[in-house]
Formats: structure tokens, sequence, C-alpha cells
């Protein structure tokens, strides 16, 4: 099976998954390799967020050595982005011996649209749209990361999801960062937990992933955004098969930030 590129562990607040019971399901599932990418909020409000590196470092270290032979251990993180972090960020990422990093946006004017105050008074398109214009804002500041984490995160948590939400209406911004992305050598994650959630597709759509390689994009990890071991490679299979279909051959496998095409 393809290697799982987004995976939380205790090191991450939301997540009381033991690392070695993960990597154990990796290898029931045939994984070559997995990539622990716990979450980095450096401003956020809730400490639990913000990742003890230099606790988790060592430990994936020794977690790697421990499994060598059986399963590539990589050690990731994921990013939250904000504008005004990107310095501090550039220099965080410069410090650790990252294999990956994932830059990611879970915030709305400030504020995570998983809680349902974000859209009292506003139609679920306008926040799609804050959402999309500040993704596009953060990747314009922040650009020393391997992929672009989960483009549409956002829609997971609309009233209506996916009823106001399609590629066609956001082309605009959308086109503006994958064009962005490509440019700038950065990748796109295919994250599946948009169908874990119900939406009907990964994040981003399927017209996303589409249009993504048709604009000449290559770089692309698949991630569960697993936070206990039985979602890892959650439907890996089916977006594989449409992956397939829309003319891709590779994903990516990433070490010491630097990528390897494995054949899908």
């Amino acid at each position: 099976m393809i290697s799982d590129y987004h995976l939380h562990t205790f090191f991450s607040g939301d997540s009381k998954a033991d690392p070695h019971v993960m990597a154990d399901r990796a290898i029931e599932l045939g994984m070559e390799s997995i990539c622990f990418t716990d979450h980095m909020d450096t401003d956020s409000e809730d400490p639990e967020f913000i990742l003890d590196t230099d606790a988790y470092i060592p430990y994936m270290q020794d977690l790697r050595e421990e499994y060598k032979g059986r399963l590539k251990v990589r050690i990731g993180v994921e990013i939250g982005m904000q504008p005004h972090l990107a310095e501090r960020h550039r220099e965080y990422v410069k410090q650790y011996p990252f294999d990956f990093v994932i830059a990611s946006l879970h915030l709305v004017d400030g504020k995570d649209p998983y809680y349902p105050e974000v859209f009292e008074g506003r139609e679920d398109r306008e926040v799609y749209r804050s959402y999309l214009e500040s993704l596009l804002e953060n990747v314009q500041a922040f650009g020393e990361f391997q992929v672009l984490g989960h483009i549409d995160y956002v829609v997971r948590y609309g009233v209506h999801k996916a009823l106001q939400y399609g590629y066609d209406e956001y082309r605009d911004i959308i086109d503006a960062i994958l064009k962005h992305i490509i440019e700038s050598g950065c990748g796109m994650e295919i994250n599946t937990a948009g169908l874990k959630k119900g939406l009907g597709f990964p994040n981003p759509h399927y017209d996303i992933i589409r249009r993504y390689r048709e604009l000449g994009g290559e770089i692309l990890t698949l991630g569960s955004d697993a936070h206990a071991p039985e979602d890892i490679g959650f439907d890996f299979m089916a977006v594989s098969d449409y992956l397939r279909t829309v003319g891709y051959r590779y994903v990516m496998d990433f070490e010491g930030k630097r990528p390897k095409f494995v054949q899908l």
C-alpha cells in the first residue's frame, strides 16, 4: 500500500495514539514507509498543539532505529500557518532534522472552523472564500514546506458541507494557490479524512486534484490524517485508482526533505 504521510500521535493534543502501534499497523497494511506529522501551532491558545520538538525528534529517531529493516519511519511536522509567523516557521524548520513538512491552515479569521460559531450569521460560501483567500496569503508568505495540506479543510465543517462548494466557484483563488506552489517547487497533499468525514471527496476535491495535474503539478503525497491506528491508509486504494485515471503515475517519499518518486 502507498505510504501514509499524515499521521498524529500522542505528541499532538488531539491524539492518544502510540507511535509504536501506528507503525505496527502500517506494517500490517504492507506500507514500506510512514511519516509522523504531529501538530506545531506556534501561537496556539492551547499548549497541547505546540509540539515539544526537543522531545519529539529523539523519540522518533529512536523509533526509526527500532523499526529499521521493517518500516522506514520518516519524521515530519504539520505546521499551522499564519502570515505573521512565517519567519519564525522558517527558522523552526531549519533548526530540526525533519524529513517532511506539511503546511496547513486551520483558521478562518483567527478561529478554527471546527467550532460552529465560525459559521454563525454567515453563508458557508462566504467562510470558504475567506479561508481560501487566507490560504493564498499564507503560501505567499511561507514556502519552506514540502506539501500544502488539506487545501479545502474548511468544507469539512460547513453547515451545508459541499452544497455551497465547488472548484468552479473558487477557481480564481484555487488556481492562484496551485500555480504558486508549483512555481515554488512545493507539492500538494491528498488528505483522505474528507472521505472519512462523509464529504464524498478527499481534501482537496477531486476537481482540484485534476486541475493541479493540468497545471503541471507532480509532487503529491497521500495522508489519512489518522489520529488512531485504525484510520491509517483510509481509502488509499480508491484514491490511488482515481489518481491514475487523471494521469498521475507517482507519489512522493521524502527523506531529509528530498523527494523520491514511488510508482502508484
